[in-house]
This record gives C-alpha cells, sequence and structure tokens, in this order.
C-alpha cells in the first residue's frame, strides 16, 4: 500500500511538472543587412570640351630700350599703359589621374578672342610718337599648354594650372605671335559620371610681345563643359 501511495504521488509530480512547463519558441537567426558601398567618383580619365568667357588685358612700353631695337620704338624710351576688354572661347582636351585625394594631369586649350584695346588711347600713344596707326591693337588667339594639379573633394576637383601660353596679336594691321606664361586656378563639378562643368580664371603674360618693345598681360574667366571618357 505504501508502494502504490508513492508511486502515485510521483506520478501526480511528473504530470504537474509536465503540465506547467513552458515549451520555449526556437529563434529566428538575426541577419544583418551589409552596409551600402558608397564609391567616391573617380576623375581618371581623358576628357574634351568647350568653354566661352571674357578677358581683360593690358599693354605696357617698355622702359630703357636704348640698347635694344624694337619693331615700332626704335631705341626709344617709351613708356605707357593701355587697356582693354572682350570675349574669349574655345575647346580643350586633356587627361589626368585620381591618385585619392589629389589630381594629377595635363591639359591642351585652343581658343579664338577678341581682346581689343581702346582705339582712343591706342592713338594717343602711337600719334605722340610719330607712328601711323590707322587700325586697332587686339589679341585674337590664345593657346595652353598646362600642368594640373588639384584636390578630390568627391564630386567636386579644386586645381591650380602652370604652363605656357601663346598669343596671336593683330597690331596696326600685321600679324605677331609670342609664348608666354599662364597661372591660375579652376573648379570641375561632375553633374553626372560623364559631364563636368565648371570655370577657370588664368592670367597670361608675354614680354616684349615679338620684340615690338611692349608687354600684354590678360587675365580670363572662362565657364566650361567637358565630357569624360
Amino acid at each position: 500500500m505504501k508502494f502504490v501511495t508513492m508511486t502515485a504521488a510521483g506520478a501526480l509530480i511528473a504530470g504537474a511538472a509536465h503540465a506547467g512547463g513552458v515549451n520555449t519558441a526556437p529563434v529566428e537567426p538575426m541577419v544583418v543587412a551589409p552596409a551600402p558601398i558608397v564609391s567616391s567618383p573617380d576623375w581618371s580619365g581623358g576628357y574634351a570640351g568647350a568653354s566661352l568667357g571674357y578677358g581683360l588685358i593690358d599693354e605696357d612700353g617698355l622702359d630703357g630700350l636704348e640698347d635694344e631695337d624694337t619693331q615700332f620704338f626704335g631705341d626709344d624710351d617709351i613708356t605707357f599703359d593701355v587697356d582693354g576688354d572682350g570675349a574669349i572661347g574655345g575647346v580643350f582636351a586633356g587627361y589626368q589621374y585620381d591618385f585619392g585625394s589629389y589630381v594629377l594631369g595635363a591639359e591642351l586649350d585652343l581658343n579664338a578672342a577678341n581682346l581689343d584695346f581702346d582705339d582712343d588711347s591706342i592713338s594717343d600713344v602711337f600719334d605722340d610718337n610719330d607712328i601711323d596707326d590707322d587700325s586697332n591693337v587686339s589679341i585674337d588667339q590664345i593657346h595652353r599648354l598646362k600642368l594640373r594639379a588639384g584636390y578630390d573633394a568627391g564630386n567636386t576637383l579644386v586645381y591650380g594650372v602652370l604652363g605656357a601660353a601663346y598669343a596671336k596679336a593683330d597690331i596696326f594691321g600685321s600679324d605677331f605671335s609670342d609664348t608666354g606664361y599662364v597661372v591660375g586656378a579652376g573648379v570641375d563639378y561632375k553633374v553626372t559620371d560623364a559631364v563636368n562643368v565648371g570655370g577657370e580664371v588664368l592670367y597670361q603674360q608675354w614680354d616684349d610681345f615679338d620684340n615690338t618693345g611692349v608687354d600684354f598681360d590678360a587675365t580670363t574667366f572662362q565657364a566650361r563643359v567637358a565630357y569624360q571618357f
């Protein structure tokens, strides 16, 4: 009897434990989505485009020409300062490589220009020196070969340039040309992966332009659009 009672009690305890037990639901494994990869725009590659803008130009007569024969002034000691302005525009092409935080490259641009000096000021200078001037003085072409170094700020590239500048001038009906230097800065912005827009400010100087006894310098401001390939 005692055995039966103990067996029954054990059965009751086991049944109660089974009835009150909690079955733990299986835990689904958490899937963590990978972080999106944000790619930085790449400025590497060739590009070509067009530009249009405005230029300011200055013309200075040289001092101390006693020992140097020049096209218009002979060996006279003449000084003057004449300003002008006008439009400039053209095409360009180049190649650059993106090193991550900085970009290096080279570019060639070819520009037609209409940078004219003030007619009255030119006349005053040359009339005073017995030089016949029946036509204007202007710079008609500016072509530049530039080295570029810039900072890669993602969709924006800020850069500086240094190089050579070739100019062709019409001086009283005759063509003259010379090579000087160019320095400046610019910015490009990626509208798409392949299309860039930007602007450039450049300073160019030509000393004793083609042995005329005149210094020319020009500051140009040009908007640019380019296709990168």
